[in-house]
């Protein structure tokens, strides 16, 4: 081969392997746009609601649900939540339009090419509620380049669509928190039994220090690492001035603190909840919704308020406990009393 046939074939693999990178990114972006979500779809996003059962004095004592989920309104959100959100997870999340390119190239580079894993990751919180929303169940060739792809497109999308509230109200309803709870009003009910414009500054922080990873970072399960995760998320408060050194350092010190509840497993009323799901259904079968559709209620989030005495039913069960031991013993007293009797 001579030196022009060299030259030409050297040109031809240059071409090749610049085409290359080019076919896949053009497969990638065609693959992501034709499983992209439209605008119409995004418009009419719609979570599945828990429906709540109250007593007769209006506190929780069941839920129904397919996921344990509570939206609630950008208003019931408190700002120190907002804050440690943005500040932990995205803080440049109101300068951007639902991709940050500056932590982007701080991945690319840091992550991939120096390989630091504390380097932190570039989705931006429009991207994570992509994610949230629609999962990640795509399969085939270029599998993480074509979720990626798509995520950062349905952020774009979603930024068109949506106020920057909307969208902070959208993350908070859909993020998981584990223990098969999604959204915050359900995870401050179960980590803290209360309301979500109810939580104090150091529990917003444990509940935000979870997206990182909410089983190493859940608070009843692994208390010393959710302590650990919470003061990070003061100091990237600090960092980006929500909060002053000298509050960062007081709440710091304080210990973690719970009041873990959970009704699906220590509910104060199960059998009674059984009867309540029952006869619900049987008066949902002659109800229809204002849009015509039969009412689903383990996703519509209805509310549903029942006869029950809620301080009559906790007496009635710690007097059940009390006497439990003793009717046990006359019970097998009264029945070795029968076995040895001759008929």
């Amino acid at each position: 081969m001579n030196t022009v046939d060299k030259r030409k074939m050297l040109k031809i693999g240059l071409l090749i392997a610049a085409a290359i990178p080019v076919v896949i990114v053009s497969i990638v972006f065609i693959r992501a746009c034709c499983l992209l979500q439209s605008k119409k779809e995004l418009q009419n996003i719609r979570n599945a609601t828990a429906s709540v059962v109250l007593s007769q004095e209006d506190m929780l004592i069941g839920k129904f649900f397919t996921e344990n989920r509570t939206n609630i309104t950008y208003e019931q959100i408190p700002e120190d939540l907002i804050h440690g959100l943005v500040a932990t997870e995205d803080a440049r999340f109101y300068n951007h339009n639902g991709v940050d390119s500056r932590s982007l190239f701080r991945v690319f580079f840091k992550t991939i090419l120096l390989n630091r894993q504390s380097a932190g990751g570039g989705s931006t919180i429009t991207q994570q509620l992509a994610k949230n929303l629609f999962g990640r169940n795509i399969k085939g060739p270029f599998k993480l380049l074509t979720i990626k792809t798509k995520e950062t497109l349905l952020a774009r999308r979603l930024e068109m669509i949506f106020t920057k509230e909307e969208i902070l109200t959208l993350y908070f309803n859909t993020v998981p928190f584990g223990e098969n709870i999604y959204g915050i009003e359900a995870a401050a009910q179960r980590y803290f039994n209360k309301k979500t414009d109810q939580l104090k500054m150091e529990e917003s922080a444990v509940l935000i220090g979870m997206l990182k990873a909410n089983h190493v970072y859940n608070p009843r399960l692994h208390p010393e690492n959710a302590k650990s995760r919470r003061n990070v998320v003061f100091k990237q408060m600090q960092k980006y001035d929500y909060l002053d050194a000298a509050t960062v350092d007081s709440l710091s010190r304080l210990p973690l603190q719970l009041d873990y509840s959970n009704l699906e497993r220590n509910g104060p009323a199960d059998y009674f909840l059984y009867q309540v799901k029952k006869e619900v259904r049987e008066i949902l079968q002659n109800v229809e919704s204002a849009s015509g559709q039969k009412w689903n209620i383990e996703e519509d989030g209805l509310i549903i308020k029942t006869t029950l005495n809620l301080d009559i039913q906790v007496f009635a069960n710690q007097s059940f406990r009390d006497h439990l031991s003793t009717m046990q013993y006359l019970l097998e007293k009264q029945y070795k009393s029968k076995a040895g009797r001759k008929f």
